[in-house]
């Protein structure tokens, strides 16, 4: 299987040899072949050899690439690709950027909200850097946030150890205040800059001034210098004794590729120490690589429940018939080294999700469902994306557009809206309603949802449902009358070629 997989993105990477795609005025586009790697002298982001070509050529290559990858490329809208905004060969990425914004499919939901909202660029190496290396520029702040206006509600939701946050007492639950004398609420044009530069750094090295606001003891203020932070994705894990057996919990933040050997690490410990139920922190998974959820999902349900099965099988665009053609993606038995995986052969599940639980961790879910593992939910909506792509890299910069929707072994794959605890319909999944508790260190038996899941599981009962905020994943801010933008890498199901 892992073969097929490995062909499946060289399918990818070839597709646009097919070509079959038209620009705004109804003219035939070459293959995006044809246009590859053909860079505009300004491009920093590409190599100095490949700076042979123009603005007008990368865009090109994007709309054809689009014409055939993209999952609604039907729906592509006839946009004049010599607009302004799309035309600043000083601003290479942000005039490919506005364009690859604009090409999008128009859309909507059920629920009103924008289909695609997930598709992306972003530097190459960027990229490279998080899913290949779990590395991000940052200061190991975790934000959270209520609102897109102000007032924001800017609090940190959770600290990556080892890193100059951890060192410098920065807290779960702490509130921005302001970042080098700016209002964490400042929605200038100017203000949103610095804001951007110290909350979401694309750089290391800057040093910024945050004040916070601590419950119980006032402001706090803290110098940090962005750095390359490696993350964790498994935070931490435990077993937890009550009174009706052992209960393991896991917090899981991110499907990168080092998240393998830590959730093995953390199932190996959780089935020495005799756990025979698991509570999954998702609420802060935005998602990442497929295979590392096909393995998550394995080790949570064993041999016996997935052997055979499907994991999530991927439906492109009408054009791509061999992708459509193509056996479906497999419950993952082994690690990338051809290591048996520890399993907990759990028939239950209970899973902690907020509106960032997203993508690869709804595949998790879905997939599991798939094969009748009774998932419980305890939090919120989840984000609500049943899609995914494999990365095409041109000048530099690598392309995110919707290339496939991911179905379990039942065929089920509508969730655009997310799946709800205690929803109606087919995305409503038995559980609780619970608010993220921010006075409490995740994997705390008292934190807010995870006590939540505790009870629910003891008694079937919920807790009274408290005030309920929707807070969001921090990505770059934009300034007054522009949306907030998410993080993408972040909120993704990405295949691979090592799968």
């Amino acid at each position: 299987m892992r073969a097929s997989w490995v062909s499946l993105l060289v399918a990818a990477a070839t597709l646009t040899a097919c070509g079959g795609s038209s620009d705004e005025s109804g003219n035939r586009l070459a293959s995006a072949s044809q246009y590859a790697q053909q860079c505009a002298p300004t491009n920093s982001d590409a190599s100095a050899a490949n700076r042979t070509g123009s603005l007008d050529t990368e865009k090109l290559w994007m709309r054809a690439y689009l014409g055939d990858a993209y999952l609604w490329y039907d729906e592509i809208p006839n946009i004049a690709s010599n607009a302004a905004q799309f035309s600043n060969t000083a601003d290479v990425y942000g005039s490919l950027d506005n364009y690859f914004e604009a090409l999008k499919t128009p859309s909507v939901t059920a629920s009103g909200a924008r289909k695609d909202r997930f598709s992306f660029l972003i530097p190459t190496d960027t990229s490279t850097a998080l899913f290949d290396s779990g590395v991000e520029a940052g200061t190991g702040v975790n934000w959270r946030m209520l609102s897109s206006r102000a007032p924001r509600g800017l609090r940190v939701s959770y600290v990556t150890p080892g890193t100059e946050a951890a060192t410098k007492g920065v807290l779960r639950g702490d509130t921005l205040v302001t970042v080098d004398g700016v209002s964490a609420d400042d929605e200038t044009a100017a203000g949103v800059g610095v804001l951007n530069a110290a909350l979401f750094p694309g750089n290391t090295g800057g040093t910024h001034s945050y004040v916070f606001s601590r419950a119980g003891v006032g402001q706090v203020t803290v110098s940090m210098t962005t750095a390359a932070i490696t993350t964790k994705p498994v935070l931490n894990y435990s077993v937890i004794d009550t009174g009706a057996g052992k209960v393991g919990n896991i917090v899981f933040t991110s499907h990168v590729a080092p998240a393998e050997a830590q959730l093995i690490e953390a199932f190996a410990a959780l089935k020495a120490q005799g756990a025979t139920d698991l509570v999954l922190d998702l609420r802060y998974n935005g998602g990442g690589y497929l295979y590392i959820a096909s393995e998550l999902a394995y080790m949570i349900a064993g041999p016996a429940r997935t052997s055979g099965k499907t994991f999530e099988k991927l439906n492109y665009n009408a054009k791509r018939t061999s992708d459509n053609a193509r056996a479906p993606y497999p419950f993952e038995a082994t690690s990338t080294t051809n290591a048996a995986l520890p399993t907990l052969d759990l028939a239950r599940v209970y899973v902690l999700t907020t509106s960032e639980t997203c993508s690869a961790s709804e595949s998790v879910i879905n997939g599991l469902r798939g094969v009748d593992v009774d998932v419980r939910q305890i939090g919120s909506t989840s984000c609500g994306k049943p899609y995914g792509f494999a990365a095409q890299d041109n000048c530099g910069i690598s392309y995110f557009p919707i290339e496939f929707k991911g179905v379990n072994a039942k065929g089920f794959g509508d969730y655009a809206d997310g799946f709800t605890p205690n929803g109606a319909g087919a995305t409503g999944i038995a559980g609780c309603t619970a608010a993220d508790d921010f006075t409490q260190p995740l994997g705390s038996a008292n934190e807010g949802m995870l006590k939540a899941a505790l009870g629910y599981r003891a008694n079937g009962t919920c807790p009274v449902a408290a005030s309920q905020e929707s807070p969001q994943a921090l990505g770059v801010l934009a300034g007054r009358g522009a949306p907030l933008r998410g993080r993408p890498l972040l909120s993704n199901r990405f295949l691979t070629p090592s799968r």
